[in-house]
């Protein structure tokens, strides 16, 4: 029954996935919010329990789905910005400074916000981190309507010059990968005890080594790949030429898995592996193509986990939460995230614009992800609390950053 249902529920995510764009088009209601509907809906039927709804009992199965989603968002979105990063260039790494700034300043503020109001809720020093850590990124998954729509291509090159989208859909590209050293430093907290055990070991290794390797990994995949496709003196592999935009998932998966191998962050591989196919030949059409490949899966692949989360929603997913839960995710979608926006993009922007990427902090499946990769390595972080708190949490940002996206980037698009 467990592979019917779950056939079943792929079957209508598919469907939904089809038509709603273009029915929510006018709509200030978001794919993602009639999906969670959907499931709820689905959920106080007397649909037999079959699926992997319990993330006890399933935390293995959530973590490599929303795993899945979350590579693939990284993959379409590292081929969908048109402003390149060169390393070797300064005034390169300033056109990037809003999404520095909210990476270096906004993210730690809002870690560390968020895991005080979790040791105040009651938390452990692990848990209240890992809080911290799992609810602070944004998330590639479910911040499409404020993200830049995809690769621009043609005769000449083109630079992003929309700063909300870029700046969004940047900082979800790579703070995804920058929560893990604090989901490690909650996991050390659990397993190892005292900071002093393991502090520099952290640092050293964690923090910035796993990055750089991450990212080194995910160059030198994309150099290779975007060599291949394009100037290879084989002709049977540059599929640039044959336009085979499944190389958009072959790149995916082995950028993650050479990230992963190599003991880097693979998030961080595959958003550098993007990236740097995406520098190649840019005004190539075949990035557009790549780019339309990770868009679809992506979206069934959001879609399918909205709906099961909001089954799982009146299936008893909200069980354990209380008061100081919703205070927490209402903190950080109304507070904690608008006001550590505005600290980190002091002077930087425009004020509207300024006020728009501050507020559009949208939480989604990568923070799924890591609270399961986090249960799976020490058992008191994976409390039922927990859970409740961050998908009441998702939900939330889902219904209020959903509704308001369209209006407000529309307001902004006539303004600029």
């Amino acid at each position: 029954m467990t592979a019917d249902l779950v056939y079943l529920v792929a079957g209508v995510s598919l469907l939904l996935a089809v038509v709603l764009p273009a029915l929510l088009d006018r709509w200030a209601v978001s794919a993602p919010m009639v999906l969670v509907g959907v499931g709820l809906l689905i959920g106080f039927t007397p649909l037999p329990d079959g699926m992997p709804l319990d993330p006890q009992a399933n935390r293995a199965t959530i973590e490599h789905v929303t795993e899945v989603a979350v590579l693939v968002a990284l993959m379409g979105v590292g081929l969908a910005l048109d402003r390149p990063l060169d390393l070797r260039k300064r005034a390169s790494w300033r056109r990037w400074g809003a999404t520095w700034r909210l990476l270096g300043i906004t993210m730690p503020l809002s870690i560390g916000v968020v895991a005080l109001l979790g040791w105040a809720a009651g938390l452990g020093a692990a848990g209240a981190v890992l809080l911290g850590a799992v609810l602070a990124p944004t998330d590639p998954v479910l911040a499409s309507d404020v993200q830049v729509a995809g690769p621009q291509t043609g005769d000449r090159e083109v630079d992003e010059d929309d700063e909300v989208r870029f700046t969004l859909t940047s900082e979800a590209g790579l703070n995804d990968g920058l929560a893990f050293p604090f989901v490690y430093a909650a996991i050390l907290l659990a397993t190892q005890g005292a900071v002093s055990g393991w502090a520099w070991e952290w640092v050293g290794w964690y923090l910035v080594g796993k990055v750089v390797v991450g990212v080194l990994a995910g160059i030198v995949v994309g150099r290779v790949l975007a060599y291949a496709a394009f100037r290879s003196r084989s002709r049977s592999l540059r599929v640039a030429e044959r336009g085979e935009s499944l190389l958009a998932l072959a790149a995916l998966v082995t950028a993650y898995g050479v990230g992963e191998v190599v003991g880097g962050y693979g998030f961080l591989s595959v958003f550098a592996c993007a990236m740097t196919f995406r520098a190649a030949e840019r005004s190539h059409d075949y990035h557009a193509a790549m780019h339309d490949v990770a868009e679809r899966l992506e979206r069934l692949l959001t879609l399918f986990v909205l709906l099961v989360l909001g089954i799982a929603l009146s299936r008893g997913l909200l069980q354990s939460l209380d008061w100081k839960g919703v205070g927490i995710g209402v903190a950080l979608v109304f507070l904690v995230r608008p006001v550590t926006g505005l600290l980190g993009l002091h002077g930087c922007l425009g004020r509207g614009e300024r006020r728009a990427v501050a507020f559009f902090g949208v939480r989604g499946i990568g923070s799924i992800y890591y609270l399961a990769y986090a249960g799976g390595q020490a058992d008191q972080l994976a409390a039922d609390w927990l859970w409740s708190t961050v998908a009441f949490t998702i939900v939330l940002s889902v219904v209020v950053h959903g509704a308001l996206a369209g209006p407000v980037m529309r307001r902004l698009d006539l303004a600029r």
